[in-house]
């Protein structure tokens, strides 16, 4: 019954509790016009309760049509008060199913929340006013308060319903990211020990050995980078309550900006270890496309200036006020005053390419370089 079990118990015991006071207040009343009359519509009240008890509890029957037969029963039963007190009632005599018709306007309320409870309460509202106007009372100094107490009953407990059914889903979210990520290191222990050892161990011997080995190796260096990448990001559970068995990709960056993150790792491979933030790096579109760029030229040196088998790696840090991505290889290193000499000869690819790109997004870069490698860090403001 999940989350709405406890209100349908409620409203059940509302139920039973105003049909006693309806009961009651038949005893008590001996100015009843047919008293009978009274018992017989009571005893109606008494079945519906019974029957609407289990028909809320089953699942399966909750729906409009049940909805509906609630509504419309329970204002006929009001409109009995016409002749079952006859002419000799006040406008403030109680009708005689006194607080019992409040159970359908909660029920409705309960189902479709805030919108249902207000419908409901005022199809109520208007059949007691019409009964009232209908036994002759000036409708303006009849007293009003049952309708606003129908009304605020139906759209505050339509909106606590609301928020419940909220919470439960929100919940089950949580519940569905937790297994998912459990079932996701269960794999990746299992991938580990097995496949991304074997891959590795392929790439290593292939290289050792060369020529076709190599290029096996190669391709099982770069099978082995996708595979470590998508244990990595694995999938998560829909936000749709309704798909709860459906998986769908990690969360996305907002639709007016870009991940910086998925960019940047399809560069991913035998040779180029990429390494970013579980969560999107949104940035603008224009900003991921520079930075990328710059990336990419930057590779491009490792493999010109390094060879083919140098080794990179790309980390991605997001701060609170701007992204550091940084580039470092493995390489011998840049000669002192190269980069000077590169830029006099007109070869642009570092002045240009990375260091203008990130200039024009209003960032910096910073080159260290030493015999282990290079490291080119780009930091640019959100």
């Amino acid at each position: 019954m999940g989350i709405e079990g406890p209100f349908w118990r409620a409203i059940a015991v509302f139920r039973i509790a105003s049909l006693g006071y309806a009961a009651i207040l038949l005893l008590q009343s001996g100015g009843y016009a047919h008293p009978v009359t009274g018992w017989i519509v009571l005893g109606v009240m008494a079945v519906w309760t019974a029957a609407a008890t289990y028909a809320y509890s089953v699942e399966a029957l909750r729906g409009w049509p049940l909805l509906t037969l609630d509504l419309l029963l329970s204002a006929a039963c009001l409109l009995s008060t016409v002749y079952v007190q006859g002419p000799q009632a006040t406008a403030n005599t109680m009708p005689v199913t006194a607080t019992w018709v409040a159970a359908p306007v909660l029920a409705w309320g309960v189902y479709s929340g805030r919108r249902g409870g207000g419908v409901a309460a005022a199809v109520m509202s208007v059949a007691d006013l019409w009964l009232r106007g209908v036994r002759g009372f000036d409708l303006a100094a009849v007293p009003v308060n049952g309708a606003v107490l129908l009304f605020l009953a139906g759209i505050v407990i339509g909106h606590v319903a609301r928020l419940a059914k909220q919470a439960e889903e929100r919940m089950q979210r949580a519940i569905e990211i937790e297994a998912a990520g459990r079932e996701r290191e269960r794999l990746a222990r299992g991938i580990h020990d097995s496949v991304l050892q074997v891959l590795a161990l392929v790439q290593r011997r292939g290289a050792e050995i060369g020529g076709e080995a190599a290029d096996l190796g190669r391709l099982a260096g770069e099978q082995e980078a996708v595979l470590r990448e998508l244990i990595r990001s694995g999938p998560r559970p829909d936000r749709s309550l309704r798909s709860r068995r459906r998986f769908v990709p990690a969360r996305r960056a907002p639709a007016d900006r870009a991940d910086l993150g998925d960019a940047l790792r399809r560069y991913g491979s035998a040779q180029v270890t990429v390494a970013t933030p579980a969560d999107p790096v949104p940035l603008s579109p224009r900003a991921v496309d520079e930075l990328t760029a710059a990336v990419g030229n930057a590779l491009d040196n490792v493999r010109r200036h390094c060879g083919e088998h140098a080794r990179a790696w790309i980390l991605v840090e997001s701060e609170p006020d701007r992204v550091i991505v940084t580039v470092r290889d493995d390489g011998p290193g840049i000669p002192e005053g190269r980069l000077a000499e590169a830029a006099a000869d007109g070869r642009l690819g570092v002045s240009q390419s990375i260091r203008g790109r990130v200039a024009d997004l209003g960032g910096s870069v910073t080159i260290l370089s030493s015999s282990d490698g290079t490291e080119i860090e780009m930091s640019v403001p959100f």
